[in-house]
């Protein structure tokens, strides 16, 4: 079968189970068109073939045993910040290019253990940093509807490589924005769900309080499938909470969109250097929700020109603090022929680390030094709770909040945005990891390049069920989630 990158999850789970075809011949159409294509894309840091087709193996054992679960055997990608035994894991530094973990990820455990296939690692911005995936040791990856063009970041690996159907579905994190934006960019639907929501353990660390993962698919009910593996609670992460899961595929008409309050914040669609076909794209889908059902409530966030110098004190801060363990000596890359223990840890970093991972390195040991601590981070984390507690008002009177994903469609490779360019463009993602909110992206049409463009949804705590249900029934009225690139029609 040369189509079969074109099912869906449910397509694809009931296709094995119904012995259409096996796990072992769905991984080898994905390898090969891996092998074939991903030369143009570069979304794959490492695949692991062989481990790929070992685990089909068992998965087509299982479901002819009876002992299958929705999942087994099917394909899927991880983000290279996810820890994977016996393969490297690299989190797109040089710092960690020789690192093999010793143990899995909870993700990725729980992945196995439902019996998916893991194709490999996919590339990212360097430790989470960036908005591009250019800031990766490995290189630029490709955004497949215009290979000149960035899938956004940091898990433009995983966008590029679902949205050029590399991969059914991917895992990704999210710490301002890292699974929405390149969602929005490669067309995409992905769930940032609530803090605490999916388990943390064996997640390589960029900001604690604000890194989450998520599932990245082409549709809701994709996404819902793989949180049903992702979410829940670990006694091995001490931030995960203790909460019952819901069956996100069994709810996915679960929320009527007849009556559904839509928040749109009116300081999200006058922020300067919005683009007018993101602004007018975005418009015409809450339009479209609007004659489903819904009802539109124009609300104030009154906290928006506080996110960005907000988040770019408190993530570099927990960032500066994070990778201080990258030293040359515990582990990770280290310098040659140091002189001695002070050259070593100097060359070690410098070598190791790239250039944004630096800079953000610096800007969190300043705000975290004596002198400047009560000035910059501890103000910083009063505004944090006044942010949040902005959300929570307006939640009191709309069930859920409207805003693009990003104020524009995907930059060209190398563009050379400034740094502060680029982080002005998280300002609509941002404040939701600040938050410990959930939020999803849906694509909703494009640009006049033909370019995608993104609806993000923001929920309420713990409302990812109601964030997959409102766009899955979305996208069971409209086709944007199914249009793809003309590098994904290819066979391989």
């Amino acid at each position: 079968m040369t189509d079969l990158h074109r099912l869906s999850i449910r397509e694809l789970s009931e296709g094995l189970a119904g012995a259409k075809f096996s796990s072992r011949e769905l991984t080898e159409h994905y390898l090969k068109r891996i092998a074939k294509l991903d030369t143009q894309v570069k979304s794959y840091v490492t695949v692991t073939a062989e481990q790929a087709l070992a685990q089909a193996d068992a998965a087509d054992a299982a479901i002819k045993a009876g002992t299958a679960t929705a999942l087994t055997g099917v394909p899927i990608a991880h983000k290279d910040i996810f820890c994977t035994q016996g393969i490297k894991t690299t989190a797109g530094s040089k710092m960690l290019d020789n690192f093999i973990s010793p143990y899995d990820a909870t993700v990725v455990a729980k992945g196995k253990a439902a019996g998916l296939v893991t194709l490999g690692k996919v590339n990212m911005d360097e430790f989470a940093m960036g908005s591009t995936s250019e800031n990766s040791f490995y290189g630029a990856t490709a955004n497949p509807w215009n290979l000149g063009h960035v899938p956004g970041g940091s898990s433009g690996g995983s966008a590029a490589a679902v949205a050029a159907d590399l991969a059914p579905f991917a895992t990704g994190t999210d710490t301002g924005g890292s699974i929405r934006q390149p969602a929005s960019f490669c067309g995409l639907t992905g769930l940032k769900p609530s803090y605490g929501r999916v388990s943390r353990f064996g997640m390589i660390a960029y900001a604690s309080s604000l890194d989450q993962g998520g599932p990245m698919a082409r549709s809701a009910e994709d996404c819902a499938y793989l949180m049903n593996v992702m979410a829940g609670h670990d006694a091995k992460d001490s931030t995960s909470v203790e909460k019952d899961v819901d069956d996100y595929v069994a709810n996915l008409n679960g929320t009527a969109i007849q009556g559904l309050r839509i928040g749109i914040p009116k300081q999200y669609f006058n922020v300067a250097g919005l683009d007018a076909d993101v602004k007018a794209r975005v418009e015409e889908s809450l339009k479209k929700l609007e004659e489903m059902g819904a009802t539109l409530v124009e609300i104030d966030l009154n906290m928006t020109e506080a996110y960005v110098p907000t988040y770019y004190l408190i993530a570099p801060a927990e960032a500066s603090s994070n990778l201080s363990r990258y030293d040359g000596v515990r582990y990770g890359y280290r310098a040659e022929s140091p002189v001695d223990l002070m050259d070593l840890y100097k060359r070690s970093r410098s070598e190791g680390f790239g250039a944004e991972v630096q800079r953000r390195i610096l800007i969190g040991t300043y705000a975290l030094s004596a002198g400047y601590y009560d000035a910059y981070y501890v103000k910083a984390q009063k505004v944090r709770r006044l942010i949040q507690q902005d959300f929570l008002k307006a939640f009191e009177s709309v069930d859920v909040i409207a805003a693009p994903a990003a104020p524009t469609t995907a930059y060209k490779i190398g563009a050379n945005l400034s740094p502060v360019e680029m982080y002005l463009g998280d300002i609509y993602t941002i404040a939701v990891n600040l938050a410990g909110l959930p939020a999803i992206n849906a694509p909703v049409g494009f640009d006049k390049d033909n370019l995608p463009v993104g609806l993000q949804l923001i929920g309420n705590y713990w409302s990812e069920s109601q964030l997959l249900s409102v766009v899955h029934q979305y996208q069971q009225a409209t086709d944007w989630h199914t249009k793809r690139a003309a590098i994904a029609e290819e066979n391989a």
